[in-house]
């Protein structure tokens, strides 16, 4: 399949001239504040959720018009079964149509989709499409999509802390030998890179148990818009604000002092 470009942002714009080595490599997505958009307009918490649709894929649209290689978006979380059952039936329906939908579109675009989430109590409806998605893009090379449903990193930390656990009691690991790079060969998408920026809608400033490995040195931007009010302009403000910061892991070098006269 041909690669085609993105559709346009209906306001012509085009991304911010950042240099490719301050623009982030993974974003991370929490993708808060459908039900609020809802409520604010008399609507049902699902509209929300319908709603926030369109912003996915304007998002996605303008990471690969920006360079972003990965966007990982919190889809369901292992928490969000405590939701009303409408709400988890409809959720559950709306992942596998959303994927539907789109799929061709972002095949089109040369997204690869990959899934991050545990089976047990996921719809097989679900992860037939999901898994459908990941045959279907797996030469795609644009950018990578990783959709987390079912998905909460401390399940994930504990997944993997069980794997490990199994392997060391058939002798194929030593614990001696865990170190963590050995540990995160065990999650569940090893090669995808480290989160660079995490963003967050809705004004809330947490990480509510999403990728928490991946994003232990991730810059958090946290964005006061709802959900199905974002789109790509949304993202690239929060990339500027990436750009500016002084990204140091750990490391500190002092402030040249001047000698006094």
């Amino acid at each position: 399949m041909t690669v085609v470009a993105p559709f346009a942002h209906p306001s012509g714009s085009r991304p911010p001239a950042i240099p490719a080595r301050f623009v982030p490599g993974h974003v991370a997505v929490v993708m808060d504040g459908n039900g609020r958009w809802a409520n604010e307009r008399g609507l049902p918490r699902n509209e929300g959720h319908r709603a926030g649709e369109q912003a996915l894929l304007d998002v996605v649209a303008g990471a690969i018009e920006m360079g972003i290689g990965c966007v990982s978006a919190y889809a369901f979380s292992t928490e969000n079964w405590k939701r009303s059952v409408d709400e988890v039936t409809f959720l559950m329906r709306f992942c596998s149509d959303v994927l539907a939908r789109q799929l061709e579109t972002l095949k089109s675009w040369g997204v690869r989709i990959r899934w991050a989430g545990r089976r047990p109590r996921l719809w097989k409806s679900v992860i037939r499409q999901l898994e459908q998605c990941e045959r279907e893009t797996a030469g795609n090379t644009v950018c990578t999509l990783v959709m987390c449903v079912n998905y909460g990193g401390r399940a994930e930390i504990a997944d993997a802390a069980a794997r490990i656990a199994e392997d060391a009691a058939a002798g194929r690991i030593k614990g001696s030998q865990v170190t963590e790079k050995t540990f995160a060969r065990y999650l569940d998408e090893p090669d995808v890179p480290d989160v660079d920026l995490f963003l967050r809608t809705s004004g809330e400033q947490r990480f509510s148990n999403f990728l928490l490995w991946q994003s232990a040195y991730a810059e958090m931007v946290f964005m006061d818009v709802l959900w199905p009010d974002v789109d790509r302009l949304v993202l690239w403000r929060a990339v500027e604000e990436y750009a500016r910061r002084d990204r140091r892991y750990g490391a500190a070098i002092d402030a040249t002092v001047q000698p006094k006269s």
